[in-house]
């Protein structure tokens, strides 16, 4: 992705157990050799794309405790943290995902629970 694009990105806020995700760059061959039209790729049910952006992780309800009047009436919600990170290449269920287009780049929004798999290249976080 180029620098305009990731600058506007950093205003999405993702929400929950989601992620959004850049369809990975499909080749216009088959494995045979033969040329496919475009869009058979995108009919497929499993998809590839890079994890761009990440929610907060599954939300963990807080403890209820009205006798203890010390305790600020505002506590943040805790979240268990999702097990992709951006740049990751993942494997999803097309059928789980929303398409959505942002400034002309496609993408799809995926719960965490619809990505089957994930390739990820740990030189990227170091």
């Amino acid at each position: 992705m180029n620098k305009t694009s990731n600058t506007s990105l950093d205003k999405i806020n993702i929400v929950g157990d989601r992620v959004l995700i850049k369809p990975r760059k499909e080749s216009g061959r088959s494995a045979s050799g033969l040329y496919l039209p475009p869009g058979v790729k995108e009919k497929e049910k499993i998809q590839y794309g890079y994890v761009v952006k990440s929610g907060p992780g599954y939300p963990i309800p807080l403890p209820i405790d009205d006798d203890e009047t010390w305790k600020n009436e505002k506590e943040k919600i805790k979240y268990i943290p999702l097990q992709v990170r951006e740049g990751d290449l993942a494997v999803f269920l097309q059928g789980s995902s929303y398409e959505v287009m942002y400034q002309g780049d496609k993408y799809f929004i995926v719960p965490q629970s619809a990505i089957l798999m994930i390739e990820r290249d740990e030189e990227l976080f170091n």
